[in-house]
């Protein structure tokens, strides 16, 4: 108001000009035209002077809801003044990255270190060992064992029987006790199981399958008790790329495993797998409890910038949940269902191509992936990459407001979900070009890893408070996904083995297909009303 009332005084625009060439002719000669040239400047200069410091002040305080309509693009676009790797949550991110790909590598190590474990084939030994070194191509002093292929089987999969059963406990913990001890807690006992496996190895089968099942617990933890971090720590703006740019760890983990597991074998002998891997993450865990924090709040070194934008970004989403959940209430809720169903039909495909396809490629195209590893490897690197571009994709079209949080969830989807589902399809129909066949596999790897920053961030859109116990709900069921994919493919193509393989290509695409459009009809992108913090405390 002063600065306008000085603008109209000062009359610096056309009409007082008009106005003031009147007065200024009926002036005495004493006040000469120069006088007036510079009065109508200092004024102007002044009116100037007034307007910037008017406008600054309302910028710094924020006072009215004009400086705050303002603001908020601004916030949108430059969410803080410590941007990039400086940030505390973009440092979070890494860390998590990093953890998780030790828990990946923690977790594929036995299923790498198997091959040169065992010998079934070899007539002697006791009490299931053959003499050192019985296994060529590997180091002489490390013990074989005469494990059948369905005992290796059964050694393998009991880790997913311990992973299922701590999914939601690991989330509800998560939200009573805090997501950093939760996580590191379950990342340092897997490190520590993982040092044991060679001596369970030698006791027995029976204790290999029992270290194997707490492994699957003490994991189980983990990715529940991510969610509860990220609730607390990522912008909405932000969360597609944060959350993304940690799930890359995992990809990355395995095949970085995949590649460091052979080395170690061939020069040191299988078990230095286990000491290697058991004893960085044991030294990593150390870092985890050093340099994570459980909020904003709690970090010593954040700037008050980057806090206050974190915490004024979540503070409509109420804080971590008590004892009590609104189990019934979620029950019914059916964009939490359709969360839960696409999860299991993206899982059920995701773990499919990964467990069948090397078997499909020898059995059918008799494409031999060890003189190709380079391609073997590539849907690891593909889906990793594929996070991490998802994640940046998707938070540009939020902060552009392109388009909304339940628009660009359903539409990351359908491209994670609908193009795998066309590439499958297609296999069948290429005939026995093994080098198509694998780009288009690769592909839908790649792909579907677009997901990421659809319906496996979805569950903190919907109800933030319970992300993580929602988020071990809908591994639960892509879990069980994972362990019925496997035995359904050995099923169906047991018959006939093309039409076996054609007929598991389809089911797999149509079950993409459902989970999509029933995600599609009744996702959501917003709090839902059993979620808000008033609504529980009622």
């Amino acid at each position: 108001m002063q600065c306008h009332t000085d603008n109209t005084q000062a009359g610096d625009g056309p009409e007082a000009a008009q106005d003031e060439a009147p007065l200024l002719a009926q002036q005495p000669s004493s006040r000469t035209g120069l006088d007036v040239i510079l009065r109508r400047s200092s004024r102007q200069l002044h009116c100037q002077h007034e307007s910037m410091q008017c406008h600054t002040d309302n910028t710094q305080a924020g006072d009215g809801p004009e400086a705050a309509q303002d603001e908020a693009p601004l916030l949108a676009q430059q969410p803080s003044s410590r941007t990039g790797l400086c940030s505390a949550r973009c440092g979070l991110a890494l860390v998590l990255h990093v953890s998780l790909f030790m828990a990946y590598a923690l977790r594929v190590s036995l299923s790498i270190a198997i091959v040169a474990m065992t010998n079934s084939s070899h007539p002697h030994g006791r009490a299931g060992s053959a003499p050192h070194g019985s296994y060529p191509g590997f180091a002489q002093d490390a013990p074989v064992y005469n494990w059948s292929t369905e005992t290796q089987g059964i050694i393998l999969s009991s880790f997913f029987y311990g992973y299922g059963l701590t999914q939601a406990l690991g989330g509800y913990c998560s939200g009573l006790f805090g997501g950093k001890p939760v996580l590191g807690s379950g990342l340092l006992l897997s490190s520590v199981l993982t040092l044991l496996v060679p001596r369970a190895a030698e006791l027995g089968v029976s204790f290999l399958i029992g270290l194997q099942v707490l492994l699957g617990l003490a994991e189980g933890v983990i990715f529940p008790a991510q969610y509860t971090l990220w609730a607390k720590w990522a912008p909405p703006l932000e969360r597609s790329r944060l959350m993304n740019i940690a799930d890359a760890g995992c990809t990355f983990g395995t095949f970085i495993a995949l590649l460091v597991a052979g080395i170690i074998c061939q020069s040191l002998g299988w078990p230095f797998v286990f000491y290697i891997f058991g004893g960085v993450g044991c030294t990593w865990c150390l870092c985890w409890f050093l340099l994570v924090y459980e909020d904003p709040g709690h970090h010593p070194w954040i700037s008050a910038r980057e806090q206050e934008y974190i915490v004024s970004s979540l503070a409509h989403q109420g804080s971590s949940h008590g004892r009590s959940l609104p189990l019934m209430a979620m029950a019914k809720s059916l964009p939490l269902w359709a969360i839960t169903i696409a999860c299991f039909c993206t899982d059920w495909v995701f773990y499919m191509l990964l467990t069948s396809m090397p078997t499909f490629l020898s059995d059918v195209l008799h494409f031999d992936l060890r003189k190709n590893g380079l391609l073997s490897s590539l849907p690891y690197v593909g889906n990793g990459l594929g996070h991490i571009l998802a994640g940046l994709l998707a938070d540009f079209l939020l902060a552009r407001r392109v388009l909304g949080t339940a628009a660009v969830r359903k539409l990351f989807s359908a491209l994670g979900m609908l193009f795998p589902a066309a590439f499958l399809v297609a296999v069948p129909y290429v005939g026995c070009s093994s080098t198509v066949v694998v780009v288009l596999l690769t592909l839908a790897l790649t792909i579907i890893s677009m997901t990421g920053a659809g319906i496996n961030i979805n569950h903190i859109d919907i109800a933030p408070r319970y992300a993580g116990f929602l988020l071990g709900i809908t591994n639960t069921f892509g879990i069980v996904a994972g362990i019925i994919a496997p035995t359904a493919v050995g099923l169906i193509i047991s018959q006939d083995l093309q039409t076996g393989w054609r007929n598991t290509f389809f089911i797999s695409a149509a079950l993409n297909l459902f989970g999509l459009i029933f995600y599609i009809a009744f996702g959501s992108g917003t709090i839902q009303d059993w979620a808000r913090e008033d609504t529980a405390v009622q």
